[in-house]
């Protein structure tokens, strides 16, 4: 381990770096990867290892080293700092005993995803990264084969969406596309069941869904819900009924409930 003892040490520069320049924007539209994703804690970290995410490099309290340190020193330099050292590098009020910097992988595009898939959660919307690592965790426990996100929806690979989800965000297969109105219809097209959430009572009972061998989820924003040209995509309006004075459940709870119905069996 390389102890530190000065925050503004450059060797340790990128862990003050904030989302948008983790990721380098731009590169976080393009399928090819580029930018880097931070691990918070043992947990994450080990699972972003796990995943096969290159390690650039980490920080870590020389007190209490977790374990996955092992793992991380032939792979990275390691720096060592103490709490109040740490705290002012990443701006956590209480410091994780390790945190990493990850190059962000390549991922799939949309297409691939959905070929690949039987069972895929879409998001329109959701700019809030932990409702996204909420719904990755959900979607991955309850046997679902991946995630498409709209351009305006968070990160599942932000700080927040990692630890949120507690690393499985990097196991889930998640996909960008430009035009999700467009992959819905495809879809449907191909054979899938796409069931798009909405409080409307009009809508067919969740309950009232029979799993089927292929099914596409469709979630939208809590205030604004799905574009209209995204329910129309769709091949079912379905809702979870409500007690009087409820209208909707948070999106990620709504998704949990809808993906253990639609699971496969």
């Amino acid at each position: 381990m390389i102890v530190i003892d000065d925050p503004h040490d450059e060797r340790v520069a990128a862990f003050r770096l904030n989302e948008r320049g983790l990721s380098n924007r731009p590169q976080r539209r393009d399928d090819g990867g580029g930018g880097l994703f931070m691990a918070e804690g043992d947990l994450v970290v080990e699972r972003a290892l796990a995943a096969g995410c290159r390690a650039v490099m980490a920080l870590v309290d020389p007190l209490r080293p977790p374990p996955v340190v092992t793992e991380l020193e032939p792979v990275c330099p390691v720096y060592a700092g103490g709490e109040a050292v740490r705290a002012a590098i990443t701006k956590l009020g209480m410091p994780y005993a390790v945190v990493a910097l990850f190059e962000r992988p390549a991922r799939l595009a949309a297409r691939e995803l959905t070929a690949q898939s039987q069972r895929l959660v879409i998001v329109e919307a959701v700019d809030n990264p932990v409702n996204i690592g909420s719904i990755a965790r959900n979607a991955l426990a309850l046997g679902w084969d991946g995630l498409a996100l709209d351009g305006t929806s968070a990160d599942p690979l932000s700080r927040r969406s990692l630890r949120v989800s507690m690393g499985h965000a990097l196991t889930l297969p998640h996909a960008r596309t430009a035009d999700l109105t467009g992959l819905v219809r495809d879809l449907a097209d191909d054979g899938f069941v796409v069931c798009a959430l909405t409080p409307s009572p009009t809508a067919t009972p969740l309950d009232a869904m029979q799993p089927a061998n292929r099914v596409a989820l469709l979630v939208g924003s809590e205030r604004a819900g799905l574009t209209a040209g995204a329910l129309a995509a769709a091949s079912h309006r379905v809702f979870i009924p409500m007690h009087t004075g409820v209208d909707s459940l948070n999106v990620a709870a709504a998704t949990a409930i809808a993906c253990w119905h639609l699971r496969p069996r």
